[in-house]
């Protein structure tokens, strides 16, 4: 395994493993969270929201069990204000909700201090500044290392770059979305790396797209029908999740931010991180998306 470091000091493992699909059956996550440490995963990425929290407990109990704490970075979310008895789901990133939710995950988390901490989300009606002086203070009071912001908007990420000391944005990116694309030269001025999620594109990207285009893909996607889709990823010859994977590699991403729900899946993805060469990847057969056009 490969890391990549930010200007904060954060070591990432280059793929890094996306913990909201872990089963809620302990012992199922358990086996997936030990084959992550064998693989010499060191990013572990959750948020506050993910089962109301009880994500964050099963990421706690495991490493309070199995250690490894300075070995691992631990990467939550924060921003969704959400109640235990309620669907209901209100967006809150004001400096007060940010400064006690921060205990809350810390506690639910099991440990003192986390290594990043990201804002959710992002609105263009933010009171940008407050949430910025919440994630600067936690930063000086050492509850956190570092801090981004999970969001595909661009104005709201042109303001966070401007106004911030973030770390990290964490975007979707992959061969298919390659909207971070638009803003990579802003971002890397400001010396941020990306956190790539959904690199697989709900499974287009690997060895099943036919099947998948057919199930999840309908009405294509961006500016391709389902049938350029197939047309085009049957162009490509290396394997696909190698092939994104590359194509990412080659970006400023500190991490690949793969999910697993099984171990297998875990060992695919690690399986087609150990083919990349930095080198190949079929980025050209993708035409370039408007990014504001399809936010």
């Amino acid at each position: 395994m490969n890391y990549r470091t930010t200007k904060s000091g954060l070591k990432f493992s280059e793929l890094g493993l996306g913990c909201m699909n872990l089963p809620l059956d302990y012992q199922e996550s358990k086996e997936i969270l030990k084959e992550a440490l064998s693989s010499e995963i060191s990013y572990f990425d959750t948020a506050d929201l993910y089962n109301k929290g009880a994500n964050e407990e099963l990421l706690g109990k495991f490493f309070k069990e199995n250690g490894h704490r300075e070995d691992i970075m631990i990467g939550s979310k924060v921003g969704n204000e959400f109640f235990q008895h309620s669907d209901e789901v209100k967006w809150n990133p004001s400096r007060e909700h940010i400064l006690n939710s921060v205990k809350d995950s810390l506690h639910r988390l099991g440990t003192d201090y986390m290594d990043l901490y990201m804002l959710h989300g992002g609105m263009i009606e933010d009171n940008k500044e407050e949430t910025i002086e919440a994630f600067n203070i936690l930063k000086q009071d050492g509850l956190i290392r570092a801090y981004g912001i999970s969001s595909i908007r661009p104005n709201v990420i042109r303001h966070y770059l401007a106004h911030s000391d973030m770390d990290v944005i964490m975007m979707q990116f992959n061969l298919i979305d390659n909207r971070p694309e638009m803003l990579l030269d802003e971002i890397s001025a400001r010396d941020v790396k990306i956190l790539a999620r959904g690199p697989v594109m709900k499974g287009l990207l690997t060895e099943k797209y036919d099947s998948v285009a057919d199930r999840k893909f309908e009405e294509g996607v961006f500016d391709y029908s389902q049938d350029e889709l197939k047309e085009i990823l049957g162009k490509i010859d290396a394997p696909l999740t190698v092939s994104t994977m590359n194509y990412l590699l080659s970006q400023p991403v500190a991490s690949i931010v793969g999910g697993a729900s099984s171990v297998d899946q875990l060992k695919t993805n690690v399986a087609a991180y150990q083919q990349v060469d930095y080198q190949t990847h079929d980025r050209a057969l993708f035409h370039d998306l408007s990014y504001e056009e399809h936010l």
